[in-house]
C-alpha cells in the first residue's frame, strides 16, 4: 500500500473510531441537559459550574449542605424576609411555577437563601417560606459561607443602612439560579420573571418523576 493511500486509510479509521467513541460516551455519560436544549426566559451555561461544599442551616434548624441539591433540579432565589417587593413577588411566582410543574409530575426544589442571617433565624425563615408553599426550602448561614456561595453561584449582596441600625435593608441579586441534579450551576433566569415561560423552560429540562 502506497504511503498516501495508507495515510488516508488510517485517517478514515481514526475518524470512525472517534465518532464511535462519541456515541458510546453519549450513552455512558448522560449529559446534564439534552443537547441543543434552548430556554426562552433564561440562559444555560455552556458547561455547568461546580459548587463547593458548604454548610448552611435550614428553616427547621437542620443542616443544609451540598447534598441537599443532589438528585433533582433546583432553583435558588437569594433574598431576605424583610424584603418589601422583589422577594415576595418572586416567591409568589415560584409557587405558581412549582404547582404547575407538580401537576406534570416534574419535581422542582425551590430554595430561598437568606443573606440576612442577623435577623433571619431558622424559625423566621421556615415561617416565611411556608407562607408561600410548604414544599419550599429555606436556609441561611454565616457570612463566610454566603460569600463562598456567592462567588461560586454568581450572586452578590450588600447591607444598606436604614434610619436605625435595626432597619437596614439588603441589596441583592434577583436572578434565579438554576441547579442541575449533579448540584452544579446550570444557568440563570433573570427578572422580570414570567410564570408561563418558567414553566415551559423548566418543563423541557426536568424529567417526569419515576422515569429513568
Amino acid at each position: 500500500m502506497s504511503s498516501p493511500v495508507k495515510a488516508l486509510t488510517l485517517g478514515v479509521i481514526a475518524a470512525i473510531a472517534a465518532i464511535a467513541g462519541l456515541v458510546v460516551a453519549n450513552f455512558v455519560f448522560k449529559p446534564d441537559q439534552p443537547a441543543g436544549v434552548q430556554i426562552a426566559s433564561g440562559t444555560l451555561l455552556p458547561s455547568p459550574r461546580a459548587i463547593p461544599e458548604f454548610a448552611l442551616t435550614g428553616g427547621g434548624g437542620q443542616p443544609f449542605t451540598k447534598a441537599g441539591l443532589n438528585g433533582q433540579w433546583s432553583v435558588i432565589f437569594v433574598g431576605f424576609t424583610h424584603c418589601p417587593d422583589v422577594c415576595p413577588n418572586t416567591l409568589a411566582k415560584l409557587k405558581a411555577v412549582h404547582s404547575t410543574l407538580a401537576t406534570q409530575n416534574k419535581p422542582l426544589q425551590v430554595l430561598f437563601l437568606s443573606v440576612d442571617p442577623e435577623r433571619d433565624t431558622p424559625p423566621i425563615i421556615a415561617s416565611y417560606v411556608t407562607h408561600f408553599d410548604p414544599a419550599f426550602v429555606g436556609a441561611t448561614g454565616p457570612k463566610e459561607e454566603l460569600d463562598k456561595l456567592g462567588s461560586a453561584m454568581g450572586f452578590i449582596y450588600m447591607k444598606s443602612p436604614g434610619a436605625t441600625p435595626e432597619t437596614y435593608s439588603i441589596d441583592h441579586s434577583s436572578a434565579l439560579i438554576l441547579i442541575n441534579p449533579q448540584a452544579q450551576v446550570a444557568g440563570y433566569f433573570t427578572q422580570p420573571l414570567k410564570v408561563d415561560e418558567l414553566v415551559a423552560d423548566l418543563g423541557t429540562l426536568i424529567e417526569p418523576s419515576g422515569t429513568l
